[in-house]
């Protein structure tokens, strides 16, 4: 067992939303990922996940309304919520969700889609 190292282990990541597997708890992963722009409009049917801001600032579109998030800040977004992640500049997140969570959700077929995870 060794600790993680939470913003070198972000940085090391070297393209933009393609988030890593930093670790596994029972059927939940802790994915870390280097973002930047705007994601896809998506929903995950059966999963909840949470965002964790480590650097930088962060925005999740939702249909009716924007959240902003700074460093230090968290939020849960549970199944079936329609998002989009948007960042104006570069921020390292953490992201906690279920293994079987696909990260383009039910949107798919995006470039940026991971059907399997990839670990740090």
């Amino acid at each position: 067992m060794k600790p993680i190292d939470l913003l070198p282990a972000a940085a090391s990541i070297d393209a933009l939303w393609s988030p890593r597997v930093a670790a596994k708890i029972n059927d939940t992963y802790v994915k870390l990922a280097r973002i930047q722009g705007e994601f896809v409009w998506h929903a995950h049917e059966a999963e909840d996940e949470m965002f964790v801001v480590l650097s930088g600032r962060l925005c999740i579109k939702f249909r009716d309304s924007d959240v902003w998030l700074d460093a230090g800040q968290a939020i849960a977004i549970p199944r079936g919520v329609e998002h989009c992640p948007f960042a104006p500049e570069e921020v390292r997140i953490m992201l906690i969700e279920p293994a079987s969570t696909v990260n383009t959700g039910d949107a798919g077929g995006d470039a940026r889609t991971q059907d399997a995870p990839v670990w740090l």
